[in-house]
């Protein structure tokens, strides 16, 4: 169960905020019987004093000195913090986001005895084809909202009524409003196998899947579990680096030789994110519960996922400078908001030890191909971590059915750039229908 009490626990008034904090928390996390296959409606209300604690957080906050450089290259700018903690503080409207989540249909059901929750919106539209959407860290349900009414209305938004999708968003472990594991076990496998079972216990006979970060990983790895259910499958990480320039990469090697412009770009982008970009998941993969600043301190929270990567920080920095491409300042705030009055900093970390731990750090395979044998369809997007190069691209999926570069948009690119990543979804399934 969501622990507000603890967020906003205060000697004088311990007991009645106690009180409070679970009646409103109950509809957020509550367990189901590890035997129970219904699927229970689902809506999430913060109380006023969880949402009045975080901004007294807000005010507290003990600043550091400012970085020592004019440039990120030591991490989230204090300019960027002060920012963002006077907006979030003055400015920013949680019940606006939280308006439009309960304005979905949304609901939990216990798999494999953990409750998970998703957003599940069918088409208006006959023989619309069912999808799972899978976020990664740090992001959340939040990352898809933007594309939910285009998919499954399209013809609301320049599409036609045969490009339609069912949509199903489901929220990781220890993610969000699904429920946090108690014991060990929740890896990518483990979590694509609950997600073939969902999709079954909806209906669903055909599906496609689609995934970005650990969406990503889940999503292959259904792929690699081959469901028949299951008939293509979608990425926007794909994991496409061949053996040798792994290899090359742990040894911090030049590149290649006989590499094309292509493939040395991907290679030179992979040698960067090794060497400069995998700080928090060495953190997480190792020490995930040393981390009680991001469960305690707001700010610490939203610097912690700020900093996820090098460009990913520029590109969500910018909207508090005044910029207006990509995300807005409350769609970041929405976002780590959501982690926030779920006390989900340290639950969502686990995924990473998880999966990683005990891996070295540059031998962590994040983009090692998993032999998956289905169709693949594949969008680049220029600022992801990498840009993978079709020729790694047509080795790791030997069923590849579609792949595209696009012009704009980075790691988070369904909540970046929702038109264009709509546009491929049509696009990338297309041949299916």
């Amino acid at each position: 169960m969501t622990n507000f009490g603890q967020t906003f626990f205060t000697a004088a008034v311990s007991g009645l905020l106690v009180l409070v904090a679970l009646a409103t928390s109950v509809q957020a996390a509550g367990q189901g019987a590890p035997d129970d296959k219904s699927i229970r409606p689902f809506h999430f209300h913060a109380s006023d004093e969880a949402l009045a604690d975080l901004r007294r957080r807000i005010a507290a906050t003990r600043w550091p000195s400012r970085e020592t450089v004019a440039d990120d290259s030591q991490g989230v700018q204090l300019a960027t913090m002060r920012e963002l903690a006077r907006y979030w503080q003055t400015d920013y409207d949680w019940r606006k986001v939280e308006g439009r989540l309960n304005a979905l249909p949304q609901f939990i059901t216990n798999i494999d005895g953990l409750d998970i929750h998703f957003i599940h919106v069918r088409s208006k539209h006959p023989n619309a084809l069912p999808m799972i959407v899978t976020h990664g860290w740090p992001g959340s349900i939040i990352e898809q909202l933007k594309i939910i009414d285009p998919l499954t209305n399209p013809t609301a938004y320049g599409g036609s009524a045969s490009e339609a999708f069912d949509v199903v968003i489901p929220s990781l472990p220890g993610h969000g409003f699904s429920g946090k594991p108690t014991a060990g076990g929740w890896d990518p496998v483990r979590i694509a196998r609950a997600w073939i079972v969902l999709m079954k216990r909806l209906g669903y006979t055909r599906f496609v899947a689609q995934g970005g970060d650990w969406g990503n990983a889940v999503t292959e790895q259904m792929a690699v579990l081959k469901p028949p259910e299951l008939v293509a499958i979608h990425t926007n990480m794909p994991a496409t680096v061949p053996d040798d320039i792994a290899k090359a990469l742990l040894a911090s090697a030049p590149p290649p030789s006989n590499l094309s412009a292509e493939e040395r770009q991907a290679y030179e982008e992979l040698d960067f994110f090794y060497k400069n970009g995998l700080a928090y998941a060495q953190e997480m993969s190792h020490r995930p519960q040393t981390l009680y600043g991001i469960d305690d301190s707001p700010i610490g929270l939203a610097a912690w996922m700020l900093d996820h990567d090098a460009r990913s920080y520029q590109l969500i920095a910018r909207a508090f400078k005044g910029e207006k491409e990509g995300l807005t300042r409350d769609d970041v705030l929405d976002n780590v908001t959501l982690y926030w009055l779920t006390s989900t900093g340290i639950t969502a970390s686990r995924l990473y030890w998880e999966t990683l731990h005990g891996v070295p750090l540059r031998q962590i395979a994040f983009f090692a191909p998993q032999g998956v044998t289905i169709p693949v369809a594949i969008s680049v997007f220029p600022d992801e971590l990498y840009q993978a190069p079709r020729s790694w691209t047509v080795r790791a999926y030997p069923k590849l059915i579609y792949y595209n570069r696009v012009d704009k948009g980075g790691h988070f690119a369904a909540w970046e750039q929702p038109q264009l990543f709509t546009s491929e979804m049509r696009a990338a399934f297309r041949s299916l229908r």
